[in-house]
């Protein structure tokens, strides 16, 4: 894209965010709103797509309708959001609230009704919109942290309804209550060295560059000697005035000689583009230390709406005639911008740190597929699973398949093929490709034919085909047999399996189907007695615990309880 493209997407872009209501929407809490995530957040193979609210580090706060509305969908997992909740305004958006510890009134009710009618505690409904109607400010549900959380808080988003594109909350007016006058802070800028020959300050590879706060809070970096072509990378984050910790930055901006060169912002984006994050950051790096460093270039193309570049990309071409002048804005939403200036010269120089050496045999072009086989493995890369092309190493030893280390990121599904002709018949259904990750093991979903297993996986990295033989196990957190438990609200057990994971629970009271609310991070198992199913005095309880290969443990005791204290 050339340079003036960039420069009129991005009026467009300022024009739309106009357009946006400013007061339609309430917070979906009744606490001072504090984040704990942004929206464009850099996570683990994706962007933050919301706000996370904190809620004081406890569940149970009450959690509003944000706007008038209607209740359109009910997804309840445990992964994920958990327990989510969305709402469709008339307005043209939709609201998602997240990581729910229940509904309240009606909503519970329906949730309660869908998850019986299909004897699942897992469901994705969609409801007409004459149905769970709301009222902007109607308690909806409780704040939890359920599926994918790692601690209490409230999981918010706005999208558009049509498209369902997610759009930052900060255009909805929440930036008059998460106010920030704050500069990003920058922690680490690297440099680089992206052609073959290219040497930046003596070394083939990527440099950290040392910069000096000014006065005026802005940088100065050390200078940059560079032969060839490079380009620039920044880890940073913004801090408001409300919220206490660091999260993800709006807007970086790069200038060549005073030319806007490349740039992204987080205004909006969609759930298909949000796996290239992985693309955006230096993953190979991000794996090896847990350091996200945001490339401010593009070596090749991706599919990621947020970037707006010039005919380069954001890659630098440093030859002896040309001197560059090189500026980075990093912005929040509020325009507190943080620069960075970086002079850069020519320099033809030594090499005093090489390139790392790869000694892999084989070659993974990017554009073409890739067969790969040894001993009892076949890998198979489809074109386009990666953006560039690489040595990879490959080797099969002791029935384990080294695939690479993670280093590489992949945005389309590579097929990992076992077969085995040892194993009889009979023992072939307990048998599963298993990531391999230091001491731990990771279930992958295995389809079997015959005497092959195969798995599609985004991942590079060890696997193994295991057999799982060992069933689940089952505790219940209180003594129940032969018990009177009138006292108790609920029915709570610790479950877990060894290998290859929990694939469902099934529980029965008296021969009839029982919710069991189930959190993997927590291996808790619950059956709340007010859903109306256990009976007065005696009851049977049997609870069946079933492994992703098959393997079954049943739980069988009877307690007595009175409904009438």
């Amino acid at each position: 894209m050339k340079l003036i493209g960039l420069l009129c997407c991005f009026t467009t872009l300022v024009f739309g965010q106009n357009q946006y209501p400013k007061d339609y929407f309430r917070s979906p809490l009744d606490i001072p709103l504090q984040l704990s995530g942004n929206f464009g957040e850099l996570r683990p193979n994706h962007f933050h797509s919301g706000f996370d609210f904190k809620t004081q580090q406890k569940e149970g706060l009450s959690v509003y309708a944000a706007a008038d509305g209607y209740i359109s969908r009910i997804k309840i997992a445990v992964n994920g959001y958990g327990k989510a909740i969305y709402i469709t305004h008339p307005n043209g958006f939709t609201t998602v609230y997240g990581h729910l510890q229940s509904g309240v009134g009606v909503v519970e009710k329906r949730i309660k009704a869908e998850q019986y009618q299909a004897k699942s505690y897992e469901i994705d409904v969609y409801l007409p919109a004459n149905e769970l109607q709301v009222q902007k400010g109607d308690m909806i549900a409780l704040s939890g942290n359920t599926g994918g959380s790692d601690g209490p808080h409230l999981h918010f988003e706005i999208r558009d309804t049509a498209s369902e594109k997610i759009i930052n909350p900060m255009f909805f007016g929440f930036d008059s209550v998460i106010t920030d006058s704050k500069r990003p802070m920058l922690s680490n800028l690297l440099v680089y060295p992206l052609g073959k020959n290219t040497v930046v300050n003596h070394s083939q590879r990527p440099v950290s560059v040392a910069i000096s706060q000014q006065d005026d809070g802005s940088y100065i970096a050390e200078k940059v000697l560079v032969n060839g072509t490079v380009g620039f990378g920044v880890t940073a984050f913004d801090y408001d005035d409300v919220s206490w910790n660091g999260n993800g930055i709006y807007k970086v901006q790069t200038f060549k000689n005073g030319k806007l060169d490349f740039q992204y912002q987080f205004d909006t984006f969609s759930f298909d583009e949000t796996r290239y994050v992985n693309a955006l950051i230096d993953y190979g790096r991000y794996k090896k230390t847990g350091q996200r460093v945001q490339k401010l270039f593009a070596e090749k193309p991706f599919p990621l709406s947020i970037i707006q570049a010039g005919v380069q990309s954001g890659v630098l071409e440093i030859t002896s005639n040309i001197t560059q002048n090189y500026k980075i804005e990093i912005s929040d939403y509020s325009q507190n911008i943080t620069r960075v200036f970086i002079p850069i010269e020519y320099s033809p120089m030594s090499v005093k740190v090489t390139e790392e050496p790869v000694t892999s045999k084989y070659w993974v072009k990017a554009d073409k597929e890739s067969v790969f086989a040894l001993e009892n493995v076949t890998v198979t890369i489809p074109p386009k699973a990666f953006l560039k092309d690489f040595k990879m190493d490959f080797e099969v030893k002791n029935g384990i398949a080294y695939l690479h280390d993670d280093m590489e990121p992949a945005f389309a599904n590579l097929t990992i093929t076992f077969e085995d002709s040892l194993t009889a018949e009979s023992e072939r259904q307990r048998m599963f490709i298993g990531t391999v990750d230091g001491k731990k093991t990771y279930y992958n979903y295995t389809k079997r034919y015959k005497n092959s297993f195969t798995t599609y996986t985004k991942y590079l990295g060890t696997y193994k085909l295991f057999k799982d033989s060992m069933p689940p196990k089952i505790k219940s957190d209180k003594r129940i047999g032969g018990q009177w438990i009138s006292q108790q609200k609920e029915l709570r057990f610790t479950i877990s399996d060894d290998l290859s994971g929990i694939k469902t629970c099934e529980g029965y009271l008296n021969g009839q189907w029982i919710l069991l609310e189930y959190e993997p991070k927590t291996k808790k198992l619950v059956h709340h007695f007010d859903d109306g199913i256990v009976a007065e005095g005696k009851n049977d309880l049997k609870i069946v615990i079933t492994d992703n290969v098959g393997n079954s443990t049943i739980f069988e005791t009877q307690f007595f309880r009175s409904q009438k204290l």
